[in-house]
């Protein structure tokens, strides 16, 4: 294994700081996918496709993150054989994941543009806006097998301590999708159909570059042909830590959606507005998102070396960072959201709309840097289950509730039903606490160094 990629000796901050900041920087590129589409289709286009694509966007963005968190099942578990120097074991977990994800890919492929118009529906797109989110949510279904591959490509590299490659793989992408998204939209005029089509072609060239770099390198696992099949104990092991991964983030995108349709039956402008909040969020919660992400593999390996008490202190290195940068992102998001939302669209009634929304998720941002770190900690040591259950509670205790609750108000203020969310993060965070309060105490007890 390359010692860049050992998390197990040495320093813990530097090393974890250089392994998140390629994936801060893959995430917020990575973002710039739906909000470029966004961009230049309220820069060119009109307010129906922008909130054609905010809408479209968000559902593809959910099922995105479903198999992202699906992955990270892929990535714990090759970050523990990597840790124990097993890398036959690795080249096993490699081929079983291939496989599994291959016949997610052909599901998807073939059921999400099916589907399309009752997803359109249920998200209760507005009318004049409704076939050109169905047109959206078609297109990208269609390149569902891309959006798949490439996050397992990541997911494998993770495991392995490298989150640079992918950096570099999604920059061309990013490319791409501008260079695409400026052809189609700008000069073409395809609108909405342009924008999603210029997105998948994007994904396509991140998969062709990943692919290319990685026969190009020396990896840390042997990967046979042998290895590519149905391999049913690493299937087990993969879904035992991913699925709950996975089910938490589709039923918390879930709320989110159930957030949106209730905004979206407020009218076009507030559709629009939170949209573009939507987009703006997805910006200034990278940081903490890039946290988890490092956390994870940072900790699966170390669990897999038996160094308990570099993981502890990788939580807290983590969390002090993530809390210092937090508290700017809450100035710039609280008292200047439109300025921000001002790059999302030029119509003064839906940056106001946003504007007023971001508030809320300003306040998120003083939560979630201690949330995202602790989920990242509790995915890596395999307490997927847990994860499931925070965030379950939040999402369909807190969140929706509150609301349902905000839009009962006359007239609805945009400020509370945004309130929803750090209301949410609230709860998670105090049953993260607790959690990590029993797992230290259980491992004192048994005599650990956690």
């Amino acid at each position: 294994m390359q010692r860049e990629n050992d998390f197990t000796t040495g320093k813990i901050l530097s090393p974890l700081l250089r392994f998140m900041l390629p994936v801060f920087l893959a995430m917020f590129l990575q973002s710039m996918y739906g909000a470029v589409d966004l961009m230049i289709v309220g820069k060119f286009a009109e307010a129906a496709d922008v909130s054609a694509v905010s809408t479209g966007s968000q559902i593809m963005m959910t099922l995105t993150n479903l198999v992202t968190s699906f992955a990270m099942g892929t990535t714990i578990l090759l970050g523990r054989r990597i840790g124990e120097g097993n890398g036959k074991e690795g080249g096993r977990v490699i081929g079983g994941s291939i496989c599994l994800f291959a016949l997610i890919a052909g599901a998807m492929t073939l059921l999400v543009p099916l589907i399309s118009p009752l997803l359109a529906r249920v998200m209760h797109a507005p009318e004049e806006a409704f076939a050109r989110t169905v047109g959206y949510i078609r297109i990208c279904g269609l390149g569902s097998a891309l959006i798949i591959a490439y996050n397992l490509i990541g997911s494998i590299f993770r495991g392995i301590g490298d989150s640079r490659t992918p950096l570099v793989t999604v920059l061309i992408a990013c490319v791409c999708n501008i260079a695409g998204d400026l052809l189609l939209v700008a000069v073409f005029h395809m609108g909405t159909a342009g924008a999603a089509a210029a997105t998948v072609a994007a994904q396509g060239v991140s998969v062709v570059c990943s692919l290319f770099l990685m026969r190009r390198r020396t990896l840390p696992f042997s990967l046979g042909k042998e290895d590519l099949r149905f391999d049913g104990a690493v299937i087990r092991q993969v879904s035992t830590l991913g699925l709950p991964i996975a089910l938490q983030d589709l039923l918390v995108g879930i709320s989110f959606l159930v957030l949106l349709a209730i905004v979206n039956s407020l009218g076009l402008i507030a559709s629009a507005g939170v949209g573009v909040a939507e987009k703006v969020c997805g910006f200034i919660m990278l940081i903490p998102s890039a946290f988890m992400q490092a956390m994870a593999a940072f900790v699966a390996q170390n669990m897999g070396a038996k160094r308990y008490d570099r993981a502890r202190k990788a939580l807290f290195y983590a969390v002090g960072v993530s809390t210092a940068l937090a508290v700017l992102m809450f100035a710039l998001t609280f008292f200047r959201g439109d300025l921000l939302s001002s790059v999302f669209a030029n119509d003064p009634q839906v940056i106001e709309a946003s504007a007023e929304y971001l508030k809320a998720y300003a306040i998120d941002c003083l939560f979630t840097c201690f949330l995202f770190c602790f989920i990242g900690f509790f995915n890596g040591l395999g307490k997927t289950r847990f994860v499931m259950l925070q965030g379950l509670i939040g999402a369909f205790g807190v969140r929706i509730p509150v609301a349902l609750l905000m839009r009962r108000e006359v007239p609805v203020s945009m400020f509370h039903m945004g309130l929803a969310t750090p209301c949410a993060t609230v709860i998670q965070v105090a049953m993260c606490l607790v959690c990590f309060y029993r797992v230290t105490k259980k491992s004192r007890e048994a005599g650990g160094n956690f």
